[in-house]
């Protein structure tokens, strides 16, 4: 029997710096992902001590007061709701802005600057912008409209003018995304099109939405995940006296509300529990359907 060769010094140095490397972002999952989830999943059973210290186990108790909670569904109601507006009217806003921006012209750089900005503006700062364009005293829109609408205080349409402001922030985001993924396409499928007589409405059905389905599907699942998630901007735009914030709150709002304001962690990680098991199934069944329309050849 062969006994086991020593390691050389080049292999124990190669060794050494490997470990190097990979230890500060293995320790950083295991702080900033792994244990938060696994954290989470523990609450999720417990309920939070006198005075905010300790858990104390529940078993399912938590996630029986969840299911008979009608705050939770209208909650989640409302994120899908705000799902339905921000991704499909982002995606194909973006995926026609992109080609444009795609061809030849003047002032194409500025125009790619000026669509990018919501991106890297504060989240705070769009929040502001939005509520005095909202005002239904002072705002802009009805006052160059000679409107009188209480655009983020009417139940009924509050959740759609939410659903604007996510689109309009997201915007730039998707047509980067679209714009890296149309460079990739060769030009001669254009030519090629335009030779056989093929209008610009069906070369972009037939060359660019097939050619482009990967990035797509990206920036669809990637959407999706970040739609179920949203807070900050309902949070900032929506104050806790709104009438319509009932009807806006998202999944996730319901979270920080009761976990940090009530202070009931135990009932809000439950709660996010559910987001996760939502989330899980429809990026599933993304996953299962992408087959029929993605392709990557």
């Amino acid at each position: 029997m062969n006994k086991k060769a020593k390691m050389t010094t080049w292999e124990k140095n190669q060794l050494f710096w490997g470990w190097l490397f990979i230890i500060p972002t293995m320790a950083g999952l295991i702080i900033l992902n792994l244990y938060p989830i696994a954290s989470t999943i523990y609450q999720s059973f417990c309920k939070t001590g006198d005075f905010g210290k300790g858990n104390v186990f529940v078993g399912l108790e938590n996630y029986a007061q969840m299911f008979g909670d009608s705050v939770v569904w209208q909650s989640l109601w409302n994120t899908f709701k705000y799902a339905i507006i921000e991704v499909p009217f982002s995606i194909c806003i973006a995926l026609v802005l992109a080609v444009l921006l795609n061809r030849k012209m003047k002032g194409r750089s500025a125009y790619r600057a000026i669509f990018f900005l919501p991106m890297i503006a504060a989240p705070a700062a769009v929040a502001m912008v939005w509520r005095w364009l909202y005002n239904s005293q002072f705002g802009l829109l009805n006052n160059a409209f000679g409107l009188h609408v209480e655009w983020i205080s009417n139940p009924k349409i509050a959740w759609i003018c939410v659903g604007v402001i996510g689109v309009w922030s997201i915007l730039g985001y998707n047509i980067v995304l679209f714009l890296s993924g149309l460079q990739e396409i060769p030009h001669d499928y254009y030519e090629a099109a335009d030779i056989d007589g093929a209008s610009g409405i069906q070369a972009f059905f037939n060359i660019t939405v097939p050619l482009l389905s990967p990035t797509i599907f990206f920036v669809l699942i990637t959407r999706v995940i970040g739609a179920l998630q949203v807070f900050d901007l309902i949070y900032m735009v929506m104050e806790t006296s709104n009438a319509a914030l009932p009807k806006t709150q998202s999944i996730v709002y319901l979270f920080y509300q009761q976990s940090f304001d009530y202070g009931n962690k135990g009932y809000g990680s439950a709660i996010v529990m559910l987001l996760l098991a939502v989330i899980l199934v429809i990026t599933v069944f993304q996953m299962i359907g992408q087959k029929k329309w993605v392709h990557y050849e």
